[in-house]
């Protein structure tokens, strides 16, 4: 049985190699894709307020934005107030299902930049690569696969070198090369096999929703959006004001505008919460798009332990949970699978050696 296990471990790992270094490597660099986007693009990530500075009002944002751009329709939109960073505002050019990305300062009103596809810009497409190897839909069905081959990594590897913490910090540097390969494969899988495990875990749920999304909308025919679905009467900076009334503590991140025929006005945000694996946009509070009535609230407080789960994926995929103690573990033991790559490959190398000279 180990013996078999052994040998699909390390098959497994050998042709998924290439998708799983470019996974790692990339997944480590996003983990600070705020703080790289604000060092590359400044002039479009980073605004200056003062501490008492309010937003400008979200309706004359849109406005604006739309008015820039009146080849496309408004999607959706990134809200901050945190004095530093931008808003965003999503895009959908009409008759297509294509995306664009526009920044915008909050305080001042002002548009920062043009329309630009999802993967434009360095770190975005970074994303791009990270989760459909920029092959779109057949890229998430890749991508499902690598985290599936991760995850069974993870787990056959604690099961194969389980007896290896009893040893863990040992590494001996003088035995061996073969040896030495060995104990670094075994020490470098041990102690970073938990989170690869959480983040092959969480990367195969998501990849595996878009394309359940994607069958639904294959099966149904997709529908491109041709003008506004919600009422040209909707104020959206005063339902932005009344989610606060009607959610105890929420402060909206995301504000998702009907795109879809048979979607409503939501309001995607973080409550005051002693669960530091609630994300901040695990509440929501919907709007009628037509009326603007109040549909429904959802307080991750009070959801059940399902919803709870699955929305602390989103803290633990990217180890945003503790702050940048935790962004910088998941950082540098993201990067494990190069080492477990490389020491991997060696040491078939050196078996298929040996096997030849007996």
């Amino acid at each position: 049985m180990r013996k078999a296990l052994f040998k699909w471990h390390s098959y497994g790992a050998l042709i998924a190699l290439l998708p799983i270094f470019i996974v790692s490597i990339t997944g480590s660099i996003l983990v600070f894709k705020v703080e790289l986007d604000t060092l590359l693009r400044p002039q479009h990530m980073a605004v200056e307020a003062q501490a008492l500075t309010p937003r400008a009002n979200l309706d004359g944002m849109m406005a604006q934005v739309l008015s820039a751009n009146p080849d496309y329709e408004l999607a959706g939109w990134e809200l901050f107030d945190d004095k530093q960073r931008s808003d965003a505002a999503y895009l959908l050019e009409r008759g297509t299902e294509n995306w664009y990305k526009v920044y915008v300062d909050q305080y001042q009103g002002k548009v920062l930049s043009e329309p630009q596809p999802m993967d434009h810009y360095f770190t975005d497409w970074l994303l791009e690569l990270h989760y459909t190897f920029l092959l779109h839909t057949q890229g998430a069905v890749v991508g499902f696969i690598i985290a599936l081959v991760m995850l069974f990594l993870g787990i056959s590897g604690i099961i194969l070198y389980r007896r290896f913490w009893a040893k863990l910090f040992t590494l001996r540097f003088g035995a061996a090369k073969r040896v030495l390969f060995s104990d670094l494969h075994k020490f470098s899988g041990i102690t970073s096999s938990p989170i690869l495990i959480i983040i092959a875990f969480t990367g195969a749920y998501w990849n595996f929703i878009v394309l359940l999304h994607e069958a639904e909308h294959a099966l149904e025919g997709h529908t491109y959006i041709q003008a506004p679905y919600h009422s040209p009467e909707i104020s959206f900076e005063a339902l932005l004001q009344q989610t606060e009334q009607e959610l105890d503590s929420f402060r909206a991140g995301y504000l998702s505008i009907p795109h879809e025929p048979d979607e409503q006005i939501t309001f995607w945000g973080e409550v005051d919460s002693t669960n530091p694996l609630n994300s901040e946009y695990a509440s929501t509070v919907t709007f009628n798009r037509t009326s603007g009535a109040l549909i429904s609230t959802f307080d991750i407080r009070t959801a059940d332990n399902t919803a709870v789960v699955l929305d602390s994926f989103r803290k633990l995929h990217f180890g945003y949970f503790a702050g940048l103690p935790s962004r910088i573990l998941w950082c540098i033991l993201g990067l494990a699978p190069v080492l477990l790559g490389i020491t991997g490959v060696l040491l078939y190398l050196i078996r298929k050696r040996k096997i030849s000279a007996t």
